[in-house]
C-alpha cells in the first residue's frame, strides 16, 4: 500500500460523478445477509437499507445517512469466495466489458441494468481477480469517504503486478507508478494524476484458496480497538496492527471469511 487517501474534503463529501477507472463501491455477497449487516453494523456503525434486487437480495450501508458499501446474499448452489469486490467506474460499462474481454479478461456478469440506479458488469482480470464495473445513472456509488467507517483504498493482491497492470491501463487508461524496489513490487494506478488503486505482487505467498484478488482498506479511528472489536463479533485476525507510512493497517476476515483490511490513519 502506498497511498491511502481518497479525494474527499474534510467532511468526507464525494457527491460529484466518478471519472472513469476510479473505484467508486464495493460490494459484498455473503450467504448469512442478516447476520453480515449485524457484524458490520456494529463494527462500522452502519445502518441498512434496500437496494437494487437484480442479482438477488440486496442491501446498501449507509454511515450518517451518506451509502458507503452494499452487500447482497448469494444463492444457496452458489460456492463461490466470499469476498469484498471494488466497482470501478466507467461512462460505458458495454464498451468497457468488451475492452475486458479483448484484453483477456473475462465477464461473468452483465452488462446488464440495476433498476435505476445504473449499469453493472462484474469481470475478472487475466490473473483471475474479480471486479465490478459501474455506470452511474441515480446512483453515484459511495457518498462519503475520509471517516472512520468508510473505503480508503483498494488493492489488487496478485502474482506480479507487470502483466496485469499493463491489462488494468489498457481497459480504464490508469497511469501508473511502479514502487522502484529490489524486494517489493508494487505499482500505484492514478487516474488525472491521483492515486487510486494499487497492484502488490506477491508471487507465491498469496494464499492458496483465493489466489489473486482485490482487499478493500477501510478507515477506522483506532487498528488496535476495532481489531478487538471485530473479534468479540466473531470476525479473525490475519495481520494483527502494524505501522505503515500511512498509519496502522490490519488484515482481518468477517464470520464468512471475507477479507479486508483496517487503516487507522496517521495523527
Amino acid at each position: 500500500m502506498t497511498e491511502a487517501r481518497g479525494s474527499a474534503g474534510p467532511n468526507g463529501d464525494t457527491n460529484a460523478r466518478h471519472t472513469p477507472g476510479t473505484p467508486c463501491w464495493v460490494s459484498l455477497m455473503v450467504h448469512g445477509l442478516a447476520a453480515t449487516q449485524d457484524f458490520y453494523g456494529a463494527l462500522f456503525g452502519w445502518e441498512f437499507q434496500p437496494g437494487p434486487q437484480q442479482l438477488g437480495p440486496y442491501v446498501r450501508a449507509l454511515l450518517d445517512g451518506h451509502e458507503v458499501a452494499g452487500i447482497g446474499q448469494l444463492p444457496p448452489d452458489r460456492h463461490l469466495p466470499i469476498a469484498w469486490t471494488p466497482y470501478l467506474a466507467s461512462d460505458d460499462v458495454d464498451l468497457t466489458a468488451e475492452t475486458v474481454r479483448l484484453c483477456g479478461g473475462t465477464i461473468g456478469v452483465g452488462p446488464l441494468d440495476a433498476a435505476e440506479a445504473g449499469r453493472l458488469a462484474i469481470g475478472s482480470d487475466p490473473s483471475g481477480a474479480v471486479f465490478g464495473i459501474w455506470q452511474a445513472a441515480a446512483h453515484l456509488g459511495t457518498g462519503i469517504t475520509g471517516v472512520p467507517g468508510t473505503p480508503a483504498w483498494n488493492e489488487l493482491l496478485t502474482y506480479e503486478s507487470v502483466s496485469v497492470a499493463k491489462f488494468y491501463e489498457t481497459v480504464f487508461g490508469y497511469e501508473e507508478e511502479p514502487v522502484v524496489s529490489a524486494d517489493f513490487d508494487y505499482v500505484t494506478l492514478h487516474v488525472d494524476g491521483r492515486p487510486v488503486a494499487g497492484i502488490q505482487g506477491v508471487g507465491h505467498a498469496l494464499p492458496r484458496d483465493r489466489g489473486p484478488h482485490w482487499i478493500t482498506y477501510f478507515e477506522v479511528a483506532d487498528a488496535a480497538e476495532s481489531v478487538s472489536h471485530l473479534v468479540d463479533l466473531g470476525g479473525h485476525v490475519l495481520s494483527s496492527p502494524k505501522d505503515s507510512p500511512h498509519g496502522r493497517v490490519a488484515t482481518v476476515a468477517d464470520p464468512e471469511g471475507a477479507r479486508f483490511s483496517l487503516i487507522e490513519g496517521p495523527r
